[in-house]
């Protein structure tokens, strides 16, 4: 058994680090909130605009289709991944990274590289794959401006013909608990598969291809920006999730080193009172 010593150390220890663990959680928490209404508020407004110029590109002509839509033949991938700066966020970026692993090798012999927005992506797949790119300092002033200068260069990107698709990869937010690993096709454009709205008799002013090429570059920064935003909420879910269990972890084994610890100094004062009475004992004797 451990000495008296050595387990107050490590009660000591065991409380400097649950008292870290709980304020990261409650500033996580705090963050979350704030986090969460964004991404809840903006997320109808990017859905909606994807599924109109879905719906509208499927009725362009091919010769009259924007060139975000051009469907080739796919030599060159680009994966962007989501993570965060941080770690200490339980599994969120290593899921990232694994199903950025699988989405490469999912194209296997096409030429794959990678746009890492966020530390944690950048230092893991830099050792398998070409980085293009290192976006993570958007995340010290996440605003659609800034997302926006990111989105313009990986459409330059496709425009030029460098990459022939690109595929986003990242966390999105369900609930403080809950984020689901998504991969979403970001270039080029997938034309709505149902037609719902396709076939509905519109009137368009001005004309359906200069609607879309207006808005199509509007609607693919909105779309990059909802995906961060979507992993920013999630970061600090999973944070705050992973901070709370490691609390609850910290509280039990300081409980259970208290415990030891008392056992410890109650045999110890036994052995010394036994001590004394012995050596009394042998005086008398």
């Amino acid at each position: 058994m451990a000495n008296l010593k050595e387990i107050r150390n490590r009660i000591s220890s065991v409380s400097s680090t649950m008292q870290i663990t709980s304020a990261m959680k409650m500033v996580s928490a705090a963050k979350l909130k704030k986090a969460q209404d964004a991404i809840t508020a903006m997320r109808p407004y990017a859905d909606k605009l994807t599924e109109l110029l879905q719906n509208l590109s499927a009725t362009l002509d091919a010769d009259s289709g924007s060139k975000f839509a051009d469907q080739r033949e796919v030599k060159n991938v680009l994966i962007v991944a989501i993570t965060s700066n941080r770690g200490l966020c339980g599994a969120f970026n290593s899921n990232i990274i694994k199903q950025a692993n699988h989405l490469a090798n999912s194209y296997a012999g096409k030429n794959v590289s990678v746009v890492a927005i966020g530390k944690k992506a950048n230092d893991a797949l830099s050792k398998e794959y070409e980085i293009l790119a290192n976006e993570s300092t958007v995340f010290d002033d996440l605003t659609f401006d800034n997302v926006a200068q990111i989105a313009e260069r990986l459409m330059q990107k496709f425009e030029e013909g460098s990459v022939d698709k690109i595929e986003l990869v990242y966390n999105k937010f369900k609930n403080a608990a809950t984020q689901i690993v998504t991969t979403e096709q970001f270039l080029p454009i997938v034309p709505s598969a149902d037609g719902t709205d396709a076939n509905q008799d519109y009137i368009f002013e001005p004309t359906k291809v200069e609607i879309v090429e207006t808005l199509i570059p509007k609607s693919l920064k909105t779309q990059l920006f909802k995906a961060i935003r979507d992993s920013f909420a999630s970061e600090h879910g999973a944070r705050m999730t992973a901070m709370h269990k490691a609390t609850d972890n910290a509280t039990e084994l300081r409980d259970q080193l208290k415990l030891t610890y008392n056992k410890a100094r109650q045999a110890a004062i036994t052995n010394e009172i036994l001590e004394i009475v012995g050596g009394a004992e042998a005086l008398n004797n």
